[in-house]
C-alpha cells in the first residue's frame, strides 16, 4: 500500500529563527501525528517542530485575503 501525499510536501532548506509558542494538548497530538505520517510519506524522519513553519507559511500563501492584503501594502 502506497502513502497518500499529504497537503504539505517535501521540507525545502531554510534559514531558521527560534519562535515559541503556547498551543493545545491536543495539537501537541495532531501535530506529532501528522509529522509521523510525513515521515512516513517521504521516508526522511521530520518532528512537529520542524514542521509548523513550514505549515504555516503555506496556510498563509493559501490565505486570499492575506495576499491580497500584502499585494495592496506593496503597491
Amino acid at each position: 500500500m502506497s502513502t497518500p501525499k499529504l497537503r504539505l510536501g517535501p521540507l525545502p532548506k531554510t534559514e531558521s529563527l527560534k519562535l515559541t509558542f503556547t498551543c493545545p494538548a491536543s495539537l501537541k497530538a495532531d501535530l506529532e501525528r501528522y509529522a509521523s505520517l510525513h515521515s512516513q510519506a517521504y521516508g526522511e524522519e521530520v518532528d512537529a517542530l520542524t514542521l509548523i513553519p513550514h505549515m504555516l507559511e503555506a496556510f498563509m500563501a493559501r490565505d486570499r485575503v492575506f495576499r491580497r492584503a500584502n499585494t495592496e501594502s506593496t503597491s
